[in-house]
């Protein structure tokens, strides 16, 4: 097949769409849309995000070293692209959202309690790539909300129900169609 070139762009896609939180040094919380987020490392678990120096939340989680991730499900779509259009700076945007703030255990940046997974994260490295900065922070938390693990205590993800940024839209995450490792154990196309 034929391929078409286009110039250099940000097509990886899927990306999972998560809502980062921070605080200010008064305690008053923050919260913002990421697309640019992403694993990287195993032991100790590390996660990264991205934002644009010039926004709200960059400034509070430069100033504090910490950020809470929280995985929305699709009942948040709203606000999820909400948090990503207004700034932090000019809108309250827990008050607007109806988002409920709630304690972390390591962090002052709060978790959301409507999200079924939340990620207490202290920074650890920042990278200045290009035009957005990236936090690596550290796992210092993981918090699932109670329906949204299986009968042995895993994240179920068909209850999570997290979904992806793909190009300028939002995709639910679909069937599950393997498991890690499962090639080694059923021959390709079944021969």
């Amino acid at each position: 097949m034929k391929k078409i070139t286009r110039s250099p762009s940000t097509v990886l896609f899927p990306a999972p769409v998560v809502l980062v939180t921070s605080a200010a040094l008064d305690g008053r919380p923050n919260v913002f849309t990421v697309a640019w987020t992403a694993t990287v490392n195993s032991i100790p678990p590390m996660i990264s995000i991205s934002a644009r120096p010039a926004t709200y939340s960059h400034g509070l989680i430069k100033q504090s070293g910490e950020f809470v991730v929280n995985i929305p499900n699709v009942k948040l779509v709203w606000e999820v692209d909400y948090c990503g259009m207004v700034s932090g700076r000019d809108v309250d945007k827990f008050a607007a959202t109806g988002l409920t703030p709630m304690p972390a255990k390591h962090v002052r940046a709060p978790l959301i309690e409507e999200c079924p997974v939340n990620i207490e994260c202290r920074v650890t490295q920042t990278l200045k790539p290009g035009g957005h900065e990236m936090f690596l922070g550290e796992i210092l938390a993981v918090h699932f909300n109670e329906d949204a693990v299986d009968e042995k205590g895993q994240p179920d993800i068909d209850r999570i129900s997290p979904y992806a940024y793909c190009a300028s839209g939002y995709r639910l995450i679909g069937e599950k169609i393997g498991h890690y490792g499962f090639s080694k154990k059923q021959p390709r196309n079944g021969t």
